[in-house]
């Protein structure tokens, strides 16, 4: 790890964190991060290996140096988009121009109910503090002065998430560290997307990777990109081009499937073909693939033939929007449960000896220091996030369990990425929602559950580019590397400090200069909307049985008032069942042919963008293994290398075409998408 790599993946840091809400929302362009496989920083490192470094010559970026660099550059990609700001930002000042429209808001007073540091300060200047955020204080083509943007207005709210937001990211790459070994030499898990970052980095005393010289890899990257910049002509010069299909419409055949139709299947018909995911699955174990591909079918078709029954599991049962009581959330939330479980029973060996090294007694088991210190460092965190969320008024037992819920989904993610290299993927159970549907709101009360919601809100509700993902994959391409992750970790740290110090500025000053009309309408409305339309539905139905919505006493002493929804119960018990039986069957039985995490991701809208292209891709494989064997297995590896290098490539050169030709005609250029995110 030398200084030059660690100040150029500090300056990565900065540069996504500045650039990301200008790219996403004023350009409209993919998103620069997106996803756990952020196209535009793995587009860079493509070019870097084959342009800049042969132009620097002796002054050539190493193997290690790059490794470095990625990964501070994704620990700071954690932060724009949705890892955090994309929903923090609206959800502390939105609140207070939505209710003006909202009457049941005002009747229950529920934006009052919210302790003041939590939401902006309108006490000075209402109309240029809120008006101005949704209005824009810029006049005609002229931008606003950085003066007018009212900053104080925002430091008391920042003070106080913005240090909860860092115990939370530092705990997080405290527990990646110290989970590493048994995930990466114990368990052997295939990290797919580390595999395909190493592979693309140069050979000790080179400059170019080896993988540079296979003919195969470069024709198949070539081909694959120039069918994305064919697809891309043609959204600029429709009437020359012929575009070259990458969707394909089986609708059709849905008469032959009325549960799958019945059961809200019917985007499983028209496919969308993902090169990116078919050179990834070609690395990971074909029962995964199978699960993957055929996971959404089996969800939709169950779904549909309970909704003949009378049971729909995508049917809210209490609550509006993400955070409502739904059954599929809690089936995700028992199968994440299950996988966590799995994952403890599997490394209990290692992890007590890591437990045991950090509370300084001795082991039978060797264990690095890295893991120790970073369990360390993961137990003091952990227990300052409960602390924080007590200070805002969180009874402590709800706050150990909504922070409990958000590390679970945090690792099963990692984990997921670890095992599978799904690119995108994010938690569809939250905390204020699990504990609604497992106690009831008289049980939790109404005002814990707002606090639990508007924590949710800001730290877990759309972890599509997350932290802990992006640590687990930096930190195998660095061992792989044989640099010492101790350094690398905490220089992480610092980046996403960098980006949290360099997006919050440039974030804010953009919605001031054009308002919130450059963003998204799910962030600057329905995600504020969320838990305060949440809580007036919770009052009404508590006044109408005749409870009151006051609390009285501590969460525990409100323990007799539980009433929790069986539907979601036994749904989530039902996900905790199935991944631990088939976690079981798997080791049992070497011809099981499904793996367990199909049922925590089967009923997730990402899945049912990219299970089709999984399962063309386990036949695929399956078929090369079959009549090829391993031999053609391995010679075809640079093949799939390339169709994951020339999507990546597809996917930057759009984007860096409209960067100039915003920046030339202050026009937005024309909208063009690659990678799911």
């Amino acid at each position: 790890m030398t200084r030059r790599s660690i100040l150029l993946g500090l300056l990565g840091a900065a540069f996504v964190g500045g650039f990301c809400f200008l790219n996403d929302w004023v350009l409209r362009q993919t998103y620069l991060v997106g996803n756990n496989m952020p196209a535009s920083i793995y587009g860079l490192l493509l070019l870097t290996v084959l342009v800049v470094n042969p132009i620097l010559r002796r002054w050539s970026l190493s193997g290690r140096e790059l490794a470095v660099i990625m990964a501070l550059t994704l620990a700071g990609a954690s932060i724009p988009g949705g890892g955090l700001l994309r929903t923090l930002i609206p959800s502390l000042v939105m609140p207070h121009h939505l209710q003006k429209t909202q009457p049941g808001w005002r009747d229950n007073k529920v934006v009052e109910a919210v302790p003041p540091r939590l939401l902006v300060d309108i006490s000075e200047d209402e109309d240029r503090v809120v008006g101005g955020f949704v209005q824009g204080l810029g006049v005609g083509g002229d931008h606003v002065h950085p003066s007018r943007v009212p900053w104080r207005a925002w430091a008391r709210p920042l003070g106080f998430w913005l240090p909860m937001s860092m115990t939370l990211w530092i705990g997080l790459i405290g527990l990646a560290l110290a989970m590493h070994r048994q995930w990466a030499e114990h368990e052997h898990l295939p990290y797919p997307i580390a595999r395909f970052t190493e592979s693309l980095l140069p050979e000790p005393g080179k400059r170019s990777a080896s993988l540079f010289g296979s003919r195969l890899f470069l024709v198949t990257a070539g081909i694959v990109f120039a069918v994305h910049l064919n697809n891309f002509g043609c959204t600029w010069f429709p009437h020359y081009l012929i575009p070259i299909p990458t969707d394909f419409d089986f609708r059709a055949l849905g008469k032959l499937a009325p549960w799958l139709m019945r059961g809200g299947g019917g985007m499983l018909l028209r496919p969308h073909l993902y090169l990116i995911i078919i050179g990834i699955a070609y690395f990971i174990p074909g029962d995964v693939c199978l699960s993957f591909g055929i996971g959404p079918f089996l969800w939709h078709l169950l779904t549909g033939w309970l909704i003949g029954y009378g049971i729909d599991l995508m049917a809210p049962v209490e609550g509006w929007s993400y955070f409502s009581v739904q059954p599929q959330s809690f089936a995700l939330f028992g199968a994440a449960a299950g996988v966590s479980v799995s994952l403890l029973y599997t490394g209990r060996q290692y992890y007590t000896a890591v437990l045991r090294r950090a509370c300084g007694l001795a082991s039978a088991e060797a264990v690095g220091g890295d893991a120790v210190w970073g369990f360390r460092v993961f137990l003091f965190c952990f227990l300052l996030l409960v602390g924080q969320l007590a200070l805002i008024g969180l009874d402590w037992t709800l706050a150990l369990a909504a922070a409990g819920i958000m590390v679970m989904g945090f690792v099963v993610l990692g984990r997921i990425i670890a095992e599978t290299g799904l690119i995108y993927l994010k938690c569809y159970f939250w905390p204020c929602a699990t504990l609604w549907g497992l106690f009831g709101a008289l049980a939790v009360g109404p005002h814990q559950l707002l606090l639990l919601m508007l924590v949710s809100t800001v730290l877990f509700i759309d972890p599509r580019e997350a932290l802990y993902p992006f640590m687990v994959n930096s930190l195998k391409v660095l061992d792989m590397r044989r640099v010492r992750l101790g350094g690398p970790a905490v220089a992480c740290a610092l980046a996403v400090l960098v980006a949290l110090a360099v997006s919050v500025p440039v974030t804010l000053y953009i919605k001031y200069d054009m308002g919130s009309a450059t963003g998204d309408s799910w962030s600057t409305v329905s995600v504020p909307r969320t838990a305060f339309e949440n809580q007036v539905l919770i009052r009404r139905k508590l006044a109408a049985q005749g409870a009151s919505s006051e609390e009285t006493g501590s969460f525990l002493g409100r323990l007799g008032a539980v009433n929790p929804s069986p539907l979601c119960v036994a749904v989530m018990v039902a996900g905790l069942v199935l991944v631990l039986g088939f976690t079981a069957a798997r080791l049992r039985f070497p011809w099981w042919p499904l793996h367990p995490l199909l049922f925590v991701t089967w009923c997730s809208t990402p899945l049912r963008w990219m299970g089709p292209s999984y399962l063309l891709a386990w036949f695929i494989k399956a078929a090369i293994v079959r009549y090829g064997g391993s031999k053609i297995y391995n010679r075809l590896k640079p093949l799939f290398l390339g169709l994951i290098a020339g999507e990546v490539l597809g996917a930057l050169f759009p984007a860096l075409f409209g960067v100039f030709y915003y920046f030339i005609t202050g026009n937005q250029p024309k909208m063009f998408n690659v990678i799911p995110g």
